[in-house]
């Protein structure tokens, strides 16, 4: 949730998982390279070797192909950060073709997958031979087309998924991979049973500076996760994490941003090779009741601090805001409006720059479009006196509902004498409390103006897996976390001394 005062508190984790560049979520961390033995060598002794792939059988719907991806990692040359999609922008100087951003069409029937089309180019269908786990068939999804095919099934699943957030949606992953995927990397895992979807991660493969497979999302993502159908839970998990060790064969799995609770805990616990666990961001939560509840909890804890917070709400209600939900059809001419406002908010106040690049944009219109005509996000705009002054992100999930992305006109919004804290909290709120949502998450940080609500830690974990061949870059990864952790603690006691 933006800060209206404070330093952005949607600035990624630096530098492991960059939204800027993909390709970037793991450390560069200078270590000789242990590469898995080739195909038909025997293993040094007392080294445990992957899994053997279970008997090949093709998945009901789609072609198969043996996998091309299963040798020593890649070590070409450095590489280089990808330019975003789209026109030429004076914010980031370069197009890239492949990205192109598609015209938003004006139909609301089918908005929660016609608005995400397939992107062209190098990607070509080449998905992993399906294997049988029991009852249940496994297969990675290499090419565009095959992840947007699977839109329709996704969505059942993370219907079914009660601990599933926003950031697990088809929508918001497809959109993701379109601005900011590249090409080749794709290896979305799937386990169908009886043809219907059980489990799904959404990831794609790094090459450097170490090998490893990584969740969709990246830095712009508060949440990452897996999707495991409670209704089969061992079945489909056990049959996700074969499928998991044969796609990350050579390369460490490395699921950033998992948040308490979350399915991919259970991978983690179930994973017979190498494994290490981390603290990753903090985010923080309040409960999903109404404003009047928080404001209460506040008053209990400070009766002072409750005062202003009744005070702020009263003069919300004098200044006559209007709040008005946008349509799905009407998003993504919504989306410019908010991030002007957001520019504008932090302009010389260090705003993200991910968030004025054009691929962002691209990624929240056509994203936020479909998940407003699924029920997933809401945009609403802040009107005073027919004009906007504000207009907030809020995406939503039986689990929670949790401000993404705020953009406000501070000055007009001083002048009516709102507090846009809150105006977005009182928002928030009203979405959680309605909906049953247990939890009105606050997203990641910890800034000063959150602190104000009282709110409970919820830190996110990092979750490295690997073979026993490819348990040195787990290490090295792991190792580089815990540095620039501690690293961090010492200059935080610095700062505080």
């Amino acid at each position: 949730m933006s800060a209206p005062d404070t330093a952005d508190p949607r600035t990624p984790p630096p530098p492991t998982d960059t939204a800027s560049d993909p390709d970037t979520s793991a450390p560069n961390t200078a270590i000789p390279r242990t590469a898995p033995p080739p195909p038909g060598t025997a293993p040094a002794p007392g080294t445990n070797t992957p899994d053997t792939a279970a008997p090949q059988t093709p998945p009901p719907s789609t072609d198969t192909a043996s996998d091309p991806d299963t040798s020593a990692p890649n070590t070409a040359g450095p590489r280089t950060a990808p330019p975003p999609p789209g026109t030429q922008s004076p914010t980031t100087g370069t197009s890239r073709a492949n990205s192109a951003v598609p015209a938003h069409s004006d139909r609301t029937g089918e908005l929660a997958h016609a608005q995400l089309p397939a992107r062209t180019g190098p990607d070509t269908a080449v998905p992993l031979a399906a294997a049988t786990a029991g009852g249940c068939a496994v297969q990675v999804v290499r090419d565009s087309e095959g992840f947007a095919a699977l839109g329709p099934a996704w969505q059942r699943l993370h219907r079914r998924c009660p601990q599933a957030t926003p950031f697990q949606s088809h929508a918001w992953l497809y959109s993701w991979w379109l601005s900011y995927g590249r090409p080749g990397r794709l290896r979305v895992v799937v386990v169908r049973r009886g043809g219907e979807l059980v489990a799904a991660a959404a990831l794609m493969r790094l090459r450097r500076p170490l090998p490893a497979l990584v969740a969709l999302g990246g830095a712009i993502t508060d949440y990452t996760d897996v999707l495991i159908d409670p209704a089969c839970a061992d079945e489909a998990a056990d049959a996700l994490l074969r499928g998991l060790r044969r796609a990350a064969r050579g390369a460490v799995v490395d699921l950033r941003e998992v948040r308490a609770g979350a399915a991919a805990e259970t991978l983690w616990r179930q994973w017979p090779g190498p494994r290490r666990r981390a603290a990753d961001s903090l985010c923080l939560e309040l409960p999903g009741v109404p404003m009047a509840e928080l404001a209460a909890r506040i008053s209990a804890q400070s009766s002072s601090r409750g005062q202003r917070v009744r005070s702020a709400l009263r003069k919300i209600e004098a200044a006559g805001i209007v709040e008005r939900d946008v349509p799905p059809q009407e998003v993504p001419g919504a989306v410019d409006r908010m991030l002007r406002l957001h520019a504008a908010q932090w302009r010389g106040r260090g705003v993200t720059p991910e968030h004025l690049r054009p691929r962002f944009a691209a990624h929240l219109a056509r994203a936020c479009t479909a998940m407003a005509a699924s029920g997933e996000a809401l945009l609403t705009e802040f009107l005073l006196d027919g004009t906007p002054v504000a207009a907030n992100l809020t995406l939503l999930s039986p689990a929670l509902a949790g401000g993404y992305l705020f953009g406000a006109d501070l000055p007009a919004l001083r002048a009516a004498k709102v507090d846009a804290t809150t105006l977005l909290i009182r928002h928030g709120a009203a979405h959680a409390s309605a909906g049953g949502r247990p939890v009105l998450s606050l997203l990641r940080g910890d800034e000063p103006h959150k602190s104000h609500w009282r709110p409970t830690p919820a830190p996110n974990s990092r979750l490295l897996l690997s073979t026993w061949p490819t348990a040195p870059f787990l290490l090295a990864l792991y190792g580089a976390h815990r540095g620039r952790a501690r690293l961090k603690s010492l200059r935080d006691a610095a700062r505080s001394r």
